[in-house]
C-alpha cells in the first residue's frame, strides 16, 4: 500500500492534482498534463516570459511539448490496475428476501439493519449504534475484543473499557469517543477559520498587486508621453537617445509587470492549496462517525513565514526585500537622458527644459558630506579632508565615546530628513566595503551594528570577487558582479526609496530598498578585510561632482 502510494505520488501532475494524461516533460525535467501545461504556458505569453510551474526555471522560449511516451504508459498501467475505490454499499442484516440498504450497525451485534429492524433493536446502551460499515473489526479492540467507547487522550488512541481499566491505558486520560470527536470537531473548525483567513489574505494581495500593476502601467504611460514631449525639441539629433529611453522604460514595465505576475502566480498556487485543505477539513467535519473523524489525517498548516522565498521565522519576516515588485525607476531614465544629452549641448538648458517638459528628479549635482571623527571605529583611516576611508591602516588613536563605531565604519556629520539626494563612491577593486545610510540611533557598540546587520540601516557592498550584496536585518545576493568602481546612491525621502546603481558606460541599475523612514538618514562607509589587515588596502572615497561629470 505504502508503495503503491508512493508511486501514485510519482504519477501525480502537480497542476491538476490528477494522474497525468497525455503527459509530457520540460527541459528541466518536470512533467506536467499537455493540457495542463499548454495553459500556464498561455498565461506567461502576455509576458514574453515561460517558467516551469515547479521549479521556476527560466525557458529561453516557448517550448514545443512533446510526449512523454514512457511515463504516459506507466501511468495508464497504474490507473488499470488501481481503479479508485468505489462506495460501499451496507444492506440489513436481517433483510434475507430482498436487500434493503441499513441505515445504522450495531457494533456489539455486529449486525446492520434497516429502519424496520432498527425500530425492535435494543436500546440499552451495550447495543451501540454508528454509521453501516461492514469493517467491524476495525470498531473492536484487538486485544479484548470489545467495542472502542474511549479515547485515550495521552497516546492518541481508541480504546474499550477493558484498556481503561486494566490495560496498558489504565491511569491514562480517557474520554468518550464522542467527546473526544466533539473535541476535534471544535479544533478543526479553528483551523478551518485560519485556512479561511489565509485564503483571504492571498486574495487580498492578489487584488493588491494587480492594482500596483495598473498602476505601473499608468506611471509608465506617462512618463513615455513626457519623455516623447520633450524629445520632439531635440528632432532627428536626439532620435537614437530617445529610442534609448522608451526602450528603457519599455523594460522596466516588462520587468515590473513580470515579477507581479510572477507572485500573482505564486498566490493562486497558494490559494488552490488552501481551498483544497478547506475541503478536506470541511469533509471531516461532516462526518458523524466519531472514529473517522478521529482517524482521519488533518492537513498540515504552515503558521510561520514562506520558507520557499528565504523568509526566516521568527523575529518576523523582512518582506521589504522579497516580495516587494520594482517600480518604473524615474532617476535611472533622468540619469540616462542627462548622459545622452551631455554630448549635445550645455547641462543648464537642457535641465531647464527637463524642468518644463519632464517630471523627473533633479541631479544637477550630487550632495556634499562630510564624514564624522567622532563616529570612525579605531580601525578606520580617513583622509585630511574627511572624504575618504581607508583600511586597513596603522590603527589611528582615537579615544572612546559613544557614538564610535565598534566596527570597520563610519557615518557623515549631516543628517538627511527630506528631499533627493544624489552621492556618487569611487570603491577600490580588492577588500571589502559598503555602502549605505543608518539612522542616528543605530547600535554602536556589537557586530549587528554594522551597515545593514540591522532594522535601522540600509547597505550595498562587495566581497571581493563575490557579486554585490545588499543587506536589511538580513543578507541577499545579487545577480551582479562588480564591473566598474564607480557606485552611484540615491535618496528620495519622502517616497521611501533608497537606490544604488553602477555607474560605467551605461547606467546599470543594482538594487532599490523601500522603507517608510521614520528617522533622519547619515551616509555611512564600511571598509575592512576579511584577512583583518593582511590583505589589500580597502578604500573609498566619496566624489563630489556636477552631473556632467559623473561619467568622466
Amino acid at each position: 500500500m505504502m508503495a503503491s502510494a508512493d508511486l501514485r505520488d510519482e504519477l501525480t501532475c502537480s497542476i491538476c492534482l490528477s494522474i497525468y494524461t497525455d503527459p509530457v516533460t520540460l527541459t528541466c525535467g518536470h512533467s506536467f498534463c499537455r493540457t495542463c501545461i499548454e495553459e500556464v504556458l498561455d498565461t506567461q505569453e502576455r509576458s514574453g516570459v515561460y517558467t516551469c510551474p515547479e521549479c521556476r526555471a527560466e525557458l529561453e522560449e516557448r517550448p514545443s511539448l512533446e510526449k512523454n511516451r514512457k511515463l504516459s504508459n506507466i501511468a495508464e498501467s497504474f490507473q488499470s490496475s488501481h481503479p479508485e475505490k468505489e462506495e460501499v454499499l451496507v444492506f440489513c442484516t436481517y433483510c434475507i428476501q430482498s436487500p434493503v440498504p441499513a441505515a445504522k450497525t450495531c457494533l456489539l451485534c455486529e449486525a446492520s439493519m434497516c429502519e424496520n429492524h432498527l425500530r425492535v433493536h435494543s436500546k440499552s446502551e451495550e447495543h451501540i449504534l454508528t454509521e453501516p460499515t461492514t469493517s467491524l473489526s476495525s470498531r473492536k479492540c484487538s486485544v479484548h475484543k470489545k467495542v472502542l467507547e474511549y479515547y485515550c487522550s495521552e497516546d492518541a488512541a481508541c480504546i474499550c473499557v477493558s484498556c481503561s481499566l486494566a490495560g496498558e491505558h489504565r491511569g491514562h486520560q480517557v474520554e468518550t469517543v464522542n467527546a473526544a470527536s466533539e473535541k476535534k470537531k471544535v479544533n478543526l473548525r479553528k483551523r478551518l477559520e485560519k485556512l479561511t483567513l489565509d485564503r483571504q489574505e492571498a486574495e487580498n494581495q492578489i487584488q493588491s498587486l494587480q492594482e500596483h500593476r495598473k498602476e505601473v502601467q499608468g506611471k509608465a504611460v506617462e512618463v513615455t508621453e513626457r519623455v516623447i514631449a520633450l524629445f520632439k525639441l531635440f528632432m532627428e539629433q536626439l532620435e537614437a537617445l530617445e529610442k534609448q529611453v522608451l526602450n528603457e522604460i519599455s523594460r522596466q514595465e516588462e520587468q515590473a509587470s513580470r515579477q507581479v505576475s510572477d507572485l500573482i502566480r505564486e498566490l493562486e498556487i497558494k490559494k488552490e492549496e488552501l481551498s483544497r485543505k478547506m475541503g478536506h477539513i470541511e469533509e471531516l467535519c461532516k462526518m458523524t462517525d466519531p472514529l473517522n473523524i478521529l482517524q482521519g489525517k488533518e492537513p498540515d498548516i504552515d503558521d510561520g513565514c514562506d520558507n520557499e522565498k528565504g523568509h526566516p521565522k521568527g523575529q518576523g519576516c523582512n518582506k521589504e526585500m522579497v516580495i516587494a515588485p520594482d517600480d518604473i525607476d524615474a532617476f535611472l531614465i533622468s540619469m540616462t537622458i542627462h548622459k545622452g544629452l551631455v554630448d549635445i549641448v550645455s547641462m543648464e538648458p537642457i535641465l531647464n527644459t527637463l524642468g518644463a517638459y519632464v517630471k523627473l528628479p533633479d541631479v544637477r549635482e550630487t550632495t556634499d558630506v562630510s564624514l564624522d571623527e567622532n563616529t570612525a571605529s579605531p580601525g578606520v583611516r580617513l583622509s585630511p579632508d574627511l572624504k575618504s576611508a581607508s583600511f586597513p591602516v596603522p590603527t589611528p588613536t582615537r579615544p572612546e565615546g559613544p557614538e564610535r563605531f565598534w566596527g570597520w565604519q563610519v557615518l557623515s556629520t549631516s543628517a538627511f530628513s527630506s528631499g533627493q539626494h544624489f552621492w556618487v563612491f569611487k570603491v577600490s577593486n580588492s577588500g571589502n566595503w559598503m555602502v549605505g545610510m543608518a539612522y542616528p540611533t543605530i547600535d554602536r557598540k556589537t557586530f549587528s551594528s554594522l551597515l545593514g546587520m540591522n532594522d535601522k540601516s540600509w547597505g550595498l557592498g562587495s566581497w571581493k570577487y563575490d557579486p554585490y550584496i545588499v543587506r536589511h536585518g538580513r543578507e541577499k545576493r545579487l545577480p551582479h558582479y562588480p564591473s566598474h568602481q564607480t557606485i552611484g546612491m540615491y535618496l528620495d525621502y519622502e517616497a521611501g526609496r533608497l537606490s544604488f546603481y553602477e555607474l560605467c558606460d551605461s547606467i546599470k541599475h543594482l538594487h532599490t530598498f523601500t522603507a517608510t523612514f521614520t528617522e533622519p538618514l547619515h551616509v555611512g562607509l564600511g571598509v575592512f578585510d576579511t584577512l583583518m589587515g593582511l590583505g589589500k588596502i580597502t578604500h573609498i572615497k566619496i566624489v563630489q561632482k556636477k552631473c556632467r561629470q559623473l561619467y568622466s
